[in-house]
């Protein structure tokens, strides 16, 4: 696989325990850098992020986020946001929930070559995060992301569906 991000991916899981250890904020700025590099509807680049490192945010955030004990106990927590108009793409999907998600994709590839383990976080009280974060009324919370040293160990593997099950090639034959 050499030549390939096959490895960053295949080592990529959703961490749920941290070492209670800094992320650098050099750092920090290339896992930022590989989101905005990441691709986005007409170029629109919606996505903005804040980035928590303060240990009572992080405690607000967990509460926002359903007591969820990671939250917290990650010494980063991302929100990924958009600023958005709510563009809607010709095949009628909205733009920037998929923009961010790719963004935050090549952030958390990014985070696993640095050695980071991450998890997305989709349970979570919209208004209570943009409380704690000053977030203004119009931009959305589309994911928190989890951001840290795994104090666990990545499961030996990952229960995916085959191939045959999820790809077919020139017409429909799932």
């Amino acid at each position: 696989m050499s030549g390939t991000v096959l490895p960053v991916i295949v080592d990529r899981y959703s961490v749920r325990k941290y070492q209670n250890r800094p992320v650098d904020r050099e750092i920090l700025l290339r896992l930022i850098e590989a989101a905005r590099l990441a691709p986005s509807a007409s170029n629109r680049q919606e996505w903005r992020f804040v980035i928590v490192t303060d240990a009572a945010r992080r405690a607000a955030l967990r509460d926002a986020a359903k007591g969820q004990r990671f939250v917290e106990e990650a010494p980063v927590v991302i929100a990924a946001c958009a600023d958005t108009n709510d563009h809607v793409m010709t095949c009628g999907e909205k733009c920037y929930p998929i923009d961010v998600a790719i963004a935050l994709d090549h952030l958390s590839l990014q985070a696993t070559a640095e050695g980071l383990g991450t998890c997305w976080i989709g349970a979570f009280h919209q208004d209570l995060v943009k409380a704690v974060l000053n977030i203004p009324a119009h931009i959305r919370v589309v994911e928190l992301m989890a951001v840290g040293y795994p104090a666990d160990s990545r499961p030996a593997q990952k229960n995916r569906k085959p191939v045959a099950e999820i790809a077919c090639f020139e017409q429909w034959t799932l």
